[in-house]
């Protein structure tokens, strides 16, 4: 190799690594915004309460729809986990389709609601394993809701999962509890199990959350070490509402999260 070539390759390295660099400051300064903020379960319920739900949506969501079959890779029976789940319509969508699904959620309101809303009838049962907790479960359908923290609920509590749907859960969450919480992801994955993850970009100067800004390198250093991450889809979410908050722009991603084969 002349030394022309070598000087031009140290260059272009040298050249990467600082653009690197920078993003990582990048990335650093703008989770740093909202680093300490800071959501207690009770202010969830407290929303449900009031009803100041506006993240609820009455339809099924357009993202899950556009790539259910990603997320089926042909399979049927699939067993889906909901974290934090609401009264989302998509899980009667999915269970009506003969799918499995079981949910955690914070808020009895949105449990009881959730049936009530689909005309499901439902029974209640204690969760011995979790103080305090209870399942609910659909007499129709193969739905079972957790009423507990999320941070409450495992695999020895609800086994693993061919599928995860987290439509406003990650960005939900108080930001320093992210890492805690992919941990109870990842152990709560199939080794066949593929996870649909919604996330929300945007100038956090200008809000502080919830939902909080979760960057895609965040998510590739969340998951990376254990997983593929197959990025999917962006789309921009912007809304009126979106401008209330004092924003200027929302974008919305979405990944395809596998378990990496041991």
């Amino acid at each position: 190799m002349r030394n022309s070539d070598l000087f031009l390759k140290v260059l272009w390295l040298v050249l990467c690594q600082a653009a690197a660099s920078r993003g990582e400051t990048n990335m650093t300064s703008m989770l740093a915004t909202q680093a300490s903020r800071v959501m207690e379960v009770g202010e969830w319920e407290e929303r449900w309460q009031e009803n100041r739900i506006g993240f609820h949506q009455p339809h099924v969501h357009k993202m899950l729809e556009t790539h259910i079959e990603k997320v089926l890779a042909g399979r049927t029976g699939v067993r889906f986990f909901f974290p934090l789940c609401g009264k989302a319509v998509d899980m009667k969508w999915l269970a009506d389709m003969g799918h499995s699904v079981v949910g955690v959620e914070i808020s009895e309101m949105a449990i009881k609601q959730f049936f009530e809303e689909n005309n499901m009838t439902y029974s209640e049962e204690d969760v011995p394993a979790i103080p305090g907790a209870k399942v609910y479960k659909g007499s129709e359908r193969n739905i079972s809701l957790y009423q507990c923290n999320l941070f409450d609920f495992s695999s020895s509590v609800g086994g693993q999962f061919g599928a995860i749907w987290d439509r406003g859960s990650l960005v939900a969450i108080s930001p320093r509890d992210r890492e805690k919480y992919v941990a109870l992801i990842i152990s709560l994955m199939a080794k066949d199990c593929r996870y649909l993850l919604d996330t929300l970009l945007y100038n956090p100067e200008l809000y502080p959350g919830p939902p909080f800004l979760v960057p895609d390198e965040q998510v590739q250093s969340l998951f990376g070490n254990s997983c593929n991450i197959e990025f999917l889809q962006t789309v921009d979410a912007f809304t009126e509402r979106h401008r209330g908050w004092g924003l200027d722009a929302l974008t919305e991603h979405v990944h395809l999260i596998t378990p990496k084969s041991s």
